[in-house]
This record gives C-alpha cells, structure tokens and sequence, in this order.
C-alpha cells in the first residue's frame, strides 16, 4: 500500500476521549473510528490486524479438529426461552422485533444457537465429539462503554462448543482446546497467562480464563514466572491420546497461576521467590467446561449405546479478537507508538523515502515495494523525514526500511528494528530477506 493513497488517517495529539494506551493508540495510528457508543469502524490498518489475529486462531482451532462454521448475528427469543436464559440475561442483551412481531435478539454468544443446529444433525453417539466454531461479531449493550474496544458493545470473538459423549472425553476436549490456545497465544506474541476460573453454580474445577500482562489490566495476577518461559508450540502432545493430552495438563497447571480474587498464599509461599511474579492483567480468552446444562435444558440428545437418549456433555471456548488488539497494544508499545509483534503487524514493513524526487531513491523504493505490495506499505508521501519517522513508530511496523541518498548510490538502505531499536546497512535483496518478503 502506498501511503499517499491509503485511507491511513493518523493524529498527532491524544484524543480527548480516550483514557487508556490502546484506545490513544488505536485512534492515532489511524486503526478504528468510533461511530456511535461503543461501536467502532475498523479501517484498513486495523482490519489487517484483526484479520491477522483471526487467521492464527483460526489456523489453532483448526489443527485440534475444531471445524468452522458461521452463525447469524440475530437470534429467536425462543431458542433463549427454551434455555431459560431470555429472561434471565439482563439489559445487556439486545432484543428487537421485526415486522412480524417475531421477538429477536442480537446474540451476546452462541451456545443456544449452536446446540439447536447440533441437535437438527448429530443423531447418534458414533457421530461424537463435535467441536464447532465460529469469528463471528457479538454485541452486549453495555451500561458504560468505555476503552475503546477494550470494552465496546458490538466486538468480534472466536467461540468455540464441543459436544462429547460423557465426562471423560469433555475433559479431553478441553484439554486440547487448552493446548490450542496456549499455542495461539504464543504465536500472536503476547504472554497470556492461563489462570484458573470461576465455575459459577455448575461447579467443577475445568474453567481457565487466559490473562494478557499490562500494566492497566483490570485485574491483579500472581504466578510462576516458569510459565512464561514455556514453548507450547514444540510441545510433544499427542492430542489423539488420553494419557498425553494428561500429561500436558498435568504440567501446566503445576505452575501457580492466580488472578486476585483466587489468589491463595500458603500456595504462594511454595514458588522459589525468584520465580515469582506479579502485575496485571486483561481477559482475552475463556474456556469452560459446563456439562449438559443446554443439551438437557433444551432437550437435544443423541441415541447411546443403548438406544436411550444420552444428552451430550457440552464446553464453551471464547477468545476475544477484537478485544485482543487493544490488549496487545496494552502490553507492547513504548512513548513513540504501537510495536507489533510480526505475526500481527498491519504490515510488515514500512518504506520511508527520505528524497521523493531523486532518481536513485524513488528507484529503489520502488524495487523494495514490488517485491511485495501487499506486505509493504510504502510511505511516498511529499513530508518531511522527521514526520515519516514519527508515523512510522506510531504505527508500530516491526521493521523501517530507509532510503536515503547516500546510501541509495551504494545501493544500500538502512533497516531498523523498531522493538530493539537496532540499525544496520544492507544491500536490497538482504534487507527484503531479513523481513521476510524476499523471493
């Protein structure tokens, strides 16, 4: 993308209504605007982000088996009543009636949505386990919006429901579904912590809610830094196999790992002191395991082994997408701007042109976007360098390649880290190589 000709809006000063990092942030580095309380408009940068997020956890849930579907935004009230949520919900669902009088809702999440559909297909025990989901936008009217998507009313989430035959395979279920996003997680480049939940009256002990590390999370984190050096993505876990798939578990959650509310000293006191760690937090993630309460409140079952109704045992899995912007920003950023980790970045890299006009730079910036104008955004703007570089570390691109005369006669360009700050001069083909859009 050239940035002369892209809808890239940046602001130089705070928007007055935005109190957190992300929010400033978001709105400076031209990523959302705000339409209405609450609701926001992603512009082209921020949709490359958020598409970037979805495609990883995608990419997770795929490899677990969990299969892809898409499930309207508008709902029957009478898929809730047969729950017995609809009443129970509260303000922040949104309910509307058409022109037929039909009551309907924009749904705040999916299970009765999806226990319905299961129910209509899945007959039989043999057809378990199912694991379906969606990336799919949601909306709860919030009282008070407020932190920019970090708390909006309409946002985009990845839910997941898996359906299993008894309580035995569930926990298999969720256990690869627990792996899957520590994966996901640790490819997006953020530490998110998981931290056991609570299960509210269901009860049970297979609630895990995974907190993202910043300074403005909403709440407080104890854990064992040991977490953080864990690399889920080579971990040998055989998902296919019961006693793996423990083993994994059984590892995981050796390591403390306590929001506020949950936080138990006397376990405390057992992590060595230079393992201890503590801050704050941001939700990003949920996975929860919660039996049969939808299958049998809605009466959807399959034929056992028997022949008599078995009413499968149900777990739901969200991860906040949208939501995950603001809290990757929350956690990565400095006083200049955002600092993408590469698997996110709008864009992989910036082109800054610091001679628009000379032969030899226009050349050679030409030559670098070519190689891959859909990766690359090249600022070919008629600005001063001082401003290229300052929205360049707004924007949070994780590499600068820069073009400036001297070097362009030497067919040299500068590249700069923008986490590490690091510099270093190479030739065109190594420093496209370096950033990962070489041939």
């Amino acid at each position: 993308m050239r940035l002369s000709r892209s809808f890239l809006p940046t602001l130089k000063e705070n928007p007055a209504e935005a109190q957190i990092t992300s929010h400033r942030l978001m709105l400076r580095a031209g990523l959302i605007r705000q339409t209405s309380a609450g609701i926001y408009a992603w512009l082209p940068a921020g949709l490359r982000v958020l598409r970037n997020i979805a495609d990883i956890v995608r990419a997770e849930q795929n490899a677990i088996g969990a299969q892809e579907m898409l499930m309207p935004t508008l709902q029957s009230s009478e898929l809730w009543k047969r729950s017995g949520r609809y009443d129970a919900y509260g303000p922040e669902m949104l309910r509307i009636r058409d022109r037929h009088e039909r009551d309907l809702l924009y749904g705040p999440t999916n299970e009765e949505m999806v226990t319905d559909l299961f129910g209509q297909v899945v007959k039989s025990y043999r057809e378990l386990p199912q694991v379906l989901y969606h990336v799919q936008w949601k909306f709860r009217d919030e009282v008070r919006p407020r932190f920019g998507v970090m708390r909006g009313r309409e946002f985009y989430m990845k839910d997941a429901y898996s359906f299993d035959a008894d309580y035995d395979a569930a926990v298999d279920s969720y256990r690869r579904m627990m792996l899957a996003y520590l994966r996901t997680f640790q490819r997006l480049g953020v530490k998110a912590i998981p931290m056991v939940a609570d299960t509210g009256p269901i009860g049970g002990e297979l609630s895990h809610e995974f907190l993202v590390l910043a300074p403005t999370g909403e709440s407080g984190v104890f854990f064992d830094g040991a977490l953080e050096e864990q690399d889920w993505l080579s971990e040998p876990v055989d998902i296919s196999d019961r006693a793996s798939l423990e083993e994994f578990f059984r590892r995981m959650t050796s390591f403390y790992a306590a929001t506020d509310e949950k936080h138990d000293e006397a376990q405390w006191a057992k992590v060595p002191v230079e393992r201890r760690r503590e801050g704050r937090g941001i939700e990003v993630g949920h996975i929860f395991h919660f039996g049969r309460k939808y299958t049998e409140s809605m009466d959807i079952s399959v034929s056992g082994p028997d022949g008599a109704p078995l009413f499968p045992e149900m777990g739901s899995y969200g991860i906040g997408v949208s939501r995950l912007v603001a809290a990757i920003i929350e956690a990565s950023h400095d006083d200049q701007g955002i600092i993408w980790p590469e698997t996110v970045a709008p864009f992989a890299a910036v082109i800054i042109n610091l001679k628009n006009g000379d032969a030899q730079c226009d050349e050679i910036c030409e030559r670098l976007y070519a190689a891959a104008p859909d990766r690359l955004l090249y600022d070919d703007r008629p600005e001063r360098a001082g401003v290229k570089f300052a929205d360049a570390d707004l924007m949070g691109h994780p590499w600068q390649v820069i073009v400036g005369p001297r070097g362009a006669k030497a067919g040299i360009v500068e590249l700069k880290n923008r986490r590490s700050g690091e510099r270093s001069e190479l030739d065109i083909d190594a420093a496209l190589a370096r950033i990962g859009a070489g041939a």
